[in-house]
């Protein structure tokens, strides 16, 4: 058994979306499982469309996410010289050849076999054949390289996750592996960087089954060893649509601004058509210990936003309050409120947590405590009712002298509503909004032993004025 090696090989074309992710992990996890090499590869020979942005935006994703890679990051436009040794090399063997098909030739081509109701594919008119005759090069068409694809028989390979694939290569057409100004194509450079690094483990997604068949071809012309393939099924949209950024296809590092750790993200991705039991929730490390291919489900996997927010909060729950505290108060920072002018942040953070399933519903909860908050008039009027009015000026009264703990408060609390005939949110809810501005709140005594004395007497002060 070759020791394994993995690559994940993203075209810098745009950000790292949730389905590359996915790919990334499932290639991460096989190789530390393993005991292997994961490499990452960018594949920026689409020059137009390649940017150095998307490249950076590619290096951010997998960082946040925590899929550091063993060797690389390799550029495909920096292998260049590698790939046209090769292309020569192949030429030279008999396995590719010169064509000098024009591009209306080529549209002449396509309209006939179309007309006739047959495949559009290239006819191999250039192509080396014994007792074939090949007419006089022109002078003035710069010639394509075309790999001289079998005939005959099938190119067939034991999918990972699919099973038995089999293409008949009658159905390939001779593939162009060098454009005419010389700039080799990507499944061609797929084959010499997959052979170069010994890959022994190619997992991809499943739009690149058509592909196959032809590296595999490329790579036996090459006398290179067959990688294993496991092409991962498409993720659909909640709404069983293919994925969109309506519904979460969008930058890796969006989920980061949105407030999710990696941590649920990470076990998140792991789900998503891969299963071991009924285990919902594990841990990075369980998650390497347990990978295999054998149970990544041949069908889509369908993207469930409820699940994530779901695990999000059920990490942010396990995390240690100081270290959720210090993500909070980074957040905190960048809106520009400073949490030294209030209660403990930790204590905070502690209160509303149980209520919160993301970093940013969290931050926006414990602001209050933080920055000047004049309740909406409206939501002031919903709550507070004319007969409540005795009872707030009397807990007003009375929270000056209460012993200042959650359990008093709340002991004061009961006392006044008893005292005025009123059930408890007739006079919680109209706290809750004048402190909080917020109608839903953890435990008002609570809130209000947080909020501190002080604070407390001069919203009350202020709503009576």
């Amino acid at each position: 058994m070759k020791p394994v090696r993995t690559r994940f090989a993203p075209s810098p074309t745009g950000y790292l979306h949730i389905g590359g992710a996915r790919t990334a992990l499932f290639s991460w996890a096989y190789a530390r499982r393993h005991g292997g090499t994961f490499i990452l590869r960018v594949e920026d020979t689409d020059v137009a469309r390649s940017t150095p942005e998307a490249v950076q935006a590619i290096l951010d994703g997998m960082r946040w996410l925590g899929l550091e890679h063993d060797e690389g990051p390799f550029y495909q436009m920096q292998r260049m010289d590698r790939y046209k040794e090769v292309i020569q090399q192949m030429l030279a063997a008999g396995s590719a050849y010169h064509c000098y098909t024009t591009r209306e030739e080529l549209d002449a081509l396509r309209a006939e076999q179309e007309a006739r109701k047959e495949k559009p594919r290239y006819d191999g008119r250039w192509r080396p054949e014994a007792g074939k005759t090949l007419p006089m090069p022109p002078a003035d068409v710069p010639p394509v390289v075309r790999f001289k694809n079998p005939k005959d028989g099938v190119v067939a390979w034991d999918d990972q996750v699919k099973g038995r694939i089999e293409f008949a290569n009658a159905e390939l057409d001779d593939l162009i592996i060098a454009r005419a100004d010389g700039t080799p194509t990507y499944n061609f450079c797929v084959c010499v960087d997959d052979w170069d690094m010994g890959i022994t483990h190619v997992i991809r997604g499943d739009d690149h089954v058509n592909n196959t068949p032809r590296q595999i071809n490329i790579l036996q012309a090459l006398g290179a060893d067959i990688p294993q393939y496991a092409h991962l099924s498409m993720i659909l949209g909640d709404d069983g649509a293919k994925l969109s950024k309506r519904h979460g296809a969008v930058s890796v590092m969006q989920y980061d601004e949105d407030g999710f750790l990696t941590e649920a993200v990470i076990n998140y991705l792991a789900r998503l058509g891969w299963s071991h039991g009924d285990d919902e929730v594990f841990s990075r490390q369980q998650f390497v210990e347990w990978f295999d291919l054998d149970h990544i489900t041949a069908s889509a996997a369908q993207f469930n936003t409820e699940k994530l927010l779901w695990l999000n909060q059920h990490y942010m729950k396990q995390m240690p309050v100081a270290d959720l505290t210090a993500k909070v108060r980074s957040r905190l920072a960048a809106r520009g409120v400073a949490t030294d002018n209030g209660p403990d942040l930790e204590k905070a953070v502690a209160l509303y947590v149980d209520r919160s399933n993301t970093l940013n519903v969290l931050a926006d909860a414990v602001e209050v405590f933080y920055v000047d908050i004049t309740p909406a008039p409206e939501l002031l009027a919903l709550h507070l009712a004319d007969e409540a009015r005795p009872a707030l000026a009397d807990f007003a009264a009375g929270i000056a002298e209460v012993p200042w703990e959650a359990p008093a408060i709340g002991a004061l609390i009961k006392e006044t509503v008893a005292k005025h005939g009123l059930k408890m949110p007739k006079l919680a809810m109209p706290l809750r909004v004048i402190l909080t501005g917020q109608a839903q709140t953890p435990s008002v005594d609570a809130v209000i032993a947080l909020i501190g004395r002080q604070k407390v007497l001069e919203k009350l002060a202020a709503q009576k004025s």
